[in-house]
């Protein structure tokens, strides 16, 4: 028998021995939520509990793995037949057992992403629909998820967002229909399925509910605060009868409401489990005492949330977090620069440090500074802010008018618009002679006329912004403006999820490309800054910079937050988003305890707008809400004060 009270604190050891019955284990942050799972696992087998009887569920197959293989290490190979694995891949097992029940075969065949998309742009073609005239794939089958996911009918979810776009509500549903059609014919499913008809069976057949009831007499759930309606109501019927379900999570982390996580099913855990123990993990193995006091100060504003209390296993005596009140949004770059040189100064290399931000345009000054200071950097997507399409797009629209013999700008951009492409943009570059010189009144409408009805329709009004940048009457920010109006903000939308932050990257770019001065210089600089910090060796050390959201589950021993001011963090979106202000201050809250060592926080009294105006920012509320003695402030910046105080 494995000695748990030698390995586990008394928290952890708690959970991990706890009795049958409903268990909600709460893991506050860096507290061994892990390795208390796996021990509550350990426990249940050396108890006697057969393994072929325990039911693990997890996000992510890695995580399963993990965590199978320190079981079946501490258990000496006993836990042999027990089923762990994600959500998707559980479903699969339990469908393919019942193929009778399900209509599909026994080998039904799951596609993947690519196959999604290759299905769904057929499927798009089959209604009668051109491409460039209709949501991407991608967007598409982001919609019919997103209903899938929430547990809502999709005229609802969708309705809500083909508002967006120019795209009619029978147009949606038709394809809808025929997405799901085609998968029946062709004997698939895809991961929403997979879920769905696994939970149509067991609401549905009374014989694969009781069977898989009987099966599993111990269910366990990992980050059970990620978890959608559709798990959790997965989770609740295969526990059903014995309610030996523990599920361990943080509702202070719960911050993926924008893809379908629901915030209540761990707020209501112990309502529709009554008898529910619940074990607090509040014992910290990572952060230093003095950020995680400023964790504590901050997350207890939030009313609704089950309680906790970080508590340091390191002794105090380090690096109080020090909030920088700097001048601009603009000025970040250059902050973060002198914090990284000083903290290789005190030996940190730079795989030590993570710049962290609520969204991906705030880190376009802080990807311009590093580069030009010899400072390695990555990104948690592994793709750099001007290398993303959306910000090529928009460097093809300002280098046509600076450079006119750029072939791959001109056929970049001319591919976006409808009923043109590779080919079209071929013919019309060689018929205006292997040049547009945007500059030139004869050759912006030799442009136009060369073009098919459909191209020309779409072009006019971006023509018309065009000439009027071309020729000095408008700035740069402005012609973009214009480019988002009448074209490039509906083709966002059907391009891609996330179209609001795309729209801001492309605003902010432009915003920037103006305030540099000369454009083609500064169009020349990003050539070279995008290529610069990727000709080093793989295996570098590099900053990382990530959004808020990409971090969570990750340390480091210095954690740098930019904007962190109203405006910028909470998100001006946050008030008609699905989590609101709270989940707000709990991105805040895993920001902050993303660190080990060392927290700083960049906080700009100014932000430039889009339209060239500069708006005053005031520090984020979730630093004005902590008691001010929690924080070095760098007052030899500040000019009109920390409000509240």
């Amino acid at each position: 028998m494995t000695d748990l009270k030698s390995l586990l604190n008394e928290e952890q050891f708690a959970a991990a021995t706890a009795p049958d019955g409903p268990l909600l284990i709460l893991a506050a942050a860096g507290t061994g939520k892990t390795r208390t799972l796996v021990y509550r696992v350990v426990h249940l087998i050396e108890r006697g509990v057969n393994p072929q009887s325990i039911l693990l569920l997890t996000f992510t197959n890695r995580a399963a793995r993990e965590m199978l293989e320190r079981a079946e290490k501490l258990t000496v190979g006993m836990t042999s037949g027990l089923w762990g694995g994600t959500f998707h891949s559980v479903a699969a097992r339990i469908l393919r057992r019942f193929p009778a029940k399900t209509g599909f075969p026994v080998d039904f065949q799951i596609i993947d992403s690519d196959d999604q998309k290759k299905l769904m742009k057929t499927c798009i073609k089959d209604c009668g629909h051109q491409p460039k005239e209709f949501p991407k794939p991608e967007v598409a089958l982001s919609i019919i998820s997103g209903a899938a996911n929430r547990g809502i009918p999709f005229e609802i979810y969708a309705g809500k967002r083909i508002a967006e776009f120019d795209v009619s509500m029978e147009a949606m549903d038709k394809v809808a229909a025929m997405y799901k059609s085609k998968k029946e014919a062709l004997k698939v499913m895809d991961f929403d399925d997979l879920l769905t008809r696994a939970l149509d069976l067991l609401r549905g057949d009374v014989f694969a509910r009781t069977f898989y009831q009987n099966k599993f007499t111990h269910i366990l759930v990992d980050e059970y605060q990620d978890t959608n309606p559709l798990q959790s109501e997965f989770v609740d019927i295969l526990a059903e009868g014995r309610d030996n379900l523990s599920v361990v999570g943080d509702d202070f982390q719960c911050i993926y409401s924008w893809r379908g996580s629901d915030f209540q099913n761990i707020m209501s855990f112990t309502e529709r489990y009554p008898e529910t123990r619940v074990v607090k993990l509040e014992q910290n193995y990572r952060s230093r005492p003095e950020i995680l006091a400023v964790a504590n100060e901050s997350i207890k504003h939030n009313t609704d949330q089950f309680q906790k209390t970080l508590r340091p296993t390191i002794n105090p005596g380090g690096a109080i977090p020090v909030v920088y009140r700097i001048w601009s949004d603009r000025d970040q770059g250059a902050k973060v620069v002198s914090l990284v040189n000083n903290a290789f100064k005190r030996g940190y290399s730079p795989g030590d440090i993570a710049v962290l931000y609520r969204s991906h345009f705030q880190s376009l000054d802080t990807q311009m500074a590093l580069p030009r200071a010899g400072i390695p950097y990555e990104t948690t997507s592994g793709t750099g802010f001007f290398e993303q399409a959306h910000i090529k797009d928009l460097l093809s629209l300002l280098r046509i008018v600076e450079f006119p013999e750029d072939w791959l700008s001109f056929e970049r951009l001319m591919s976006l618009l409808p009923g043109a492409g590779p080919v079209s943009a071929g013919k019309m570059w060689n018929k205006l002679g292997g040049m547009f010189a945007a500059r030139t009144r004869r050759h912006r409408e030799l442009l136009a006329s060369l073009m098919q009805p459909k191209t020309a329709a779409a072009w006019a009004p971006l023509g018309a912004a065009l000439a009027k940048y071309a020729d000095g009457e408008t700035t740069a920010a402005a012609f973009v403006s214009e480019f988002l109006k009448h074209f490039y903000k509906a083709h966002l939308a059907k391009e891609y999820e996330n179209a609001d932050d795309r729209e801001d990257d492309v605003r902010s770019l432009a915003a920037e490309i103006e305030r540099g001065g000369n454009i083609r210089d500064f169009l020349g600089e990003i050539a070279l800054l995008t290529n610069v910090d990727r000709a080093g060796n793989d295996n570098t050390p590099r900053v990382l910079l990530s959004t808020i959201h990409q971090a969570k589950g990750l340390e480091w021993p210095i954690v740098i937050i930019i904007s962190a001011s109203e405006g910028m963090f909470p998100s001006p979106r946050a008030a008609e988003s699905e989590g609101g202000d709270a989940e707000e201050r709990r991105l805040f809250y895993v920001a902050v305890t993303r660190a080990k060592e060392q927290l700083h926080i960049i906080s700009p009294k100014t932000r430039n707008m889009y339209d060239g105006e500069m708006m005053e920012c005031d520090l984020t509320r979730f630093v004005r809400e902590i008691p001010k003695n929690l924080f070095k402030f760098d007052e030899a910046k500040m000019s009109w004060g920390y409000r509240g105080f």
